[in-house]
């Protein structure tokens, strides 16, 4: 992009607003530990699967597919809460799909899981709590890292173990992000129904704009008036130019232009 394209996209974001915010998927907690998971996955699958095996490309898809669907999913958000959903629980599925061929593996070697309160598992999750994967890092890059104690062990069971516990600490965030995403669309509805209130507000704005543009002031405190109709009285029924500011200010005008002081409304 061109420094005149980066102006233009600039001066005129306001005209490129969404309805609805898209995107941040770097900043998602769930991302990160999934693209934890992903290159753990790779790396496992390379060290200690059959590479001609189905399980290894099997193994290495699911990881895949649970980063990719939590991206996909918030930038489906935009518009469609349903598809945002749908997509992460897509990844949910992945990942438990990715959970059992690693607890596969463990059992079909006589390798032992480790349980959720041993001292190795405690360790793998205090590294997931102390640490954050930076936001501004545009290069996607994980914290594989930091696990390296488990992650460049020789025994194929201690990184495994250890990538299950992400796989763990992966689910339990996507759950709640499920959750909140639901309580979202209970509150403030889907997509469509969003857009189509904006539109109805919109066209009631432009209809009060207009209004007021032929309307004259109120001829006691000069604030714009109202089209109003009387609900009670002998003029029940009967449209009246009425203060936008009442019941503080009663200054009306019949139709006829005449001024007059509201008694009923």
């Amino acid at each position: 992009m061109t420094g005149r394209d980066r102006s233009v996209g600039s001066d005129q974001s306001d005209r490129f607003k969404r309805l609805r915010p898209s995107g941040g998927y770097r900043d998602l907690r769930s991302f990160q530990v999934a693209t934890t998971i992903y290159d753990a996955t790779v790396a496992f699958c390379d060290r200690f699967v059959d590479k001609r095996s189905r399980t290894h490309d099997q193994m290495v898809q699911a990881a895949r597919s649970g980063r990719q669907n939590i991206a996909e999913g918030s930038r489906a958000s935009a518009t469609s809460s349903q598809t945002e959903l749908r997509l992460v629980n897509v990844a949910r599925a992945s990942l438990d799909e990715l959970l059992l061929d690693y607890e596969d593996f463990l059992r079909q070697r006589g390798k032992p899981q480790w349980g959720k309160d041993d001292a190795e598992a405690r360790k793998v999750r205090a590294v997931g709590a102390k640490h954050r994967t930076v936001p501004s890092d545009r290069s996607d890059r994980s914290d594989s890292a930091l696990y390296s104690p488990w992650f460049s062990s020789d025994d194929p069971a201690v990184v495994a173990n250890a990538v299950i516990c992400l796989i763990h600490q992966a689910n339990y965030l996507l759950d709640r992000q499920t959750a909140a995403l639901e309580r979202g669309f209970v509150k403030e509805g889907g997509y469509s129904e969003q857009l189509a209130a904006a539109r109805i507000a919109e066209r009631e704005k432009a209809r009060s704009d207009s209004s007021d543009a032929r309307l004259p002031p109120c001829p006691l405190c000069g604030k714009p008036m109202v089209l109003r109709t009387a609900r009670k009285g002998p003029r029940a029924g009967a449209q009246f130019l009425g203060c936008s500011g009442y019941p503080e200010c009663r200054g009306t005008r019949p139709i006829d232009g005449s001024v007059r002081s509201v008694q009923s409304d």
